[in-house]
């Protein structure tokens, strides 16, 4: 009898995904939550996407893309990839199935792109066929490349009208540039799926300015999600020392960096004309002093119905996974977690197909979380 309850034991454990995960118990404001280890051996993971049979898309800063299984089993490195500049804060960032995705089995990914004058932020898609990308694609190239390892953005968000937003950085030695339209640096571009650009851009009939720039005046934007509610892009900027902001991000709006920054210059010193002026948009919410936001979502999921619509945020110098409710337009709370019991600088969240959510580490020894109630 013992033989034989041993043996049912063992068949579950090699059935049940993630049956010898790391599990702790965390208190929250809603309800204690679970919080599993899922997967290891990753390194800098910077995005994910949920394939459709479970197995998660993770790309690794280094220049790696991997298959996660469901049961958290770590693939090999896909083939296919284009040359990536792999140093500082660049490499291999985000990646997002294509809408279509089940039938034309296409994914999107941005990464630091090498080439003449140095390096800039560029988006492809690929088919995506076992082990192997085939077809990459370029749809969109930062202008004009410049020698920095600074700064690149970028996530990729779907618009609901099938159009793709692209959030970059100003490369820091730049930043200037983030307020002239003749450049991509610190702006937020929005292309077709074929990296056309939208006839309804707000800036393709302006003299001078570049056609695919959706809105400006930005810093480094490394988190950006649909609002389910109204359907606008909102997106999340690392401020300098101090000042980092999640921001309504709307057509033509100039957001104001560098001339105004509730920041500082790094070990102090005033950055441009103070937090206000006219023409320039205030920031929706903002840290001060700086957390280093990172990727976020709203929370659409029934598996945590107290979150509902929520915003789920990482932060990479504070290590901490942040909840804000939002009413409308207004952020009315704040609740910090995970930086005590994880310790590790979070890159991004993602809510799977099975309602929970899912963190993951920028970290050279990165992991994969999985969050449930408990």
């Amino acid at each position: 009898m013992k033989l034989r309850t041993l043996s049912l034991v063992l068949c579950i454990a090699a059935i049940t995904p993630f049956a010898n995960a790391k599990t702790l118990s965390v208190k929250t404001e809603t309800g204690n939550i679970q919080v599993k280890t899922i997967a290891e051996g990753l390194e800098n993971i910077w995005g994910m996407a949920f394939l459709p049979d479970g197995s998660m898309l993770v790309t690794e800063r280094r220049g790696r893309m991997r298959i996660v299984s469901a049961d958290g089993k770590v693939g090999e490195p896909l083939a296919g990839l284009p040359e990536i500049y792999a140093q500082g804060q660049g490499g291999l960032l985000d990646v997002v199935l294509a809408p279509d995705f089940t039938s034309s089995k296409k994914i999107y990914f941005s990464y630091s792109e090498p080439g003449k004058g140095g390096n800039s932020t560029a988006v492809s898609f690929a088919t995506l066929n076992g082990n192997k990308l085939g077809n990459v694609t370029r749809v969109f190239s930062q202008q004009p490349k410049i020698d920095s390892g600074a700064h690149f953005g970028s996530r990729l968000v779907w618009a609901p009208d099938g159009t793709l937003f692209i959030t970059l950085g100003d490369r820091y030695s730049e930043k200037d540039k983030a307020q002239t339209l003749d450049n991509h640096q610190g702006k937020v571009v929005r292309i077709n799926a074929d990296g056309t650009v939208p006839k309804d851009n707000p800036f393709v009939k302006t003299p001078g300015a570049l056609p695919e720039i959706w809105s400006y005046g930005h810093r480094n934007m490394q988190g950006a999600a649909i609002n389910p509610i109204t359907k606008e892009l909102w997106t999340g900027e690392h401020g300098p020392q101090g000042g980092d902001e999640l921001n309504i991000d709307r057509a033509a709006k100039n957001y104001g960096w560098p001339v105004i920054t509730y920041g500082e210059n790094y070990g102090g010193g005033k950055i441009g004309e103070g937090t206000h002026k006219a023409g320039m948009e205030q920031p929706n919410y903002k840290w001060v002093p700086s957390i280093a936001t990172a990727g976020f979502i709203f929370y659409t999921g029934d598996k945590f119905p107290q979150w509902k619509n929520n915003i789920l945020l990482t932060s990479l110098k504070d290590k901490t996974f942040v909840r804000l409710v939002v009413d409308g337009e207004k952020i009315t709370k704040e609740e910090r977690l995970l930086a005590k019991e994880l310790d590790q600088r979070l890159r991004h969240v993602v809510q799977g197909p099975d309602g929970l959510v899912y963190l993951v580490t920028d970290e050279s020894k990165a992991k994969i979380y999985q969050l449930s109630p408990q």
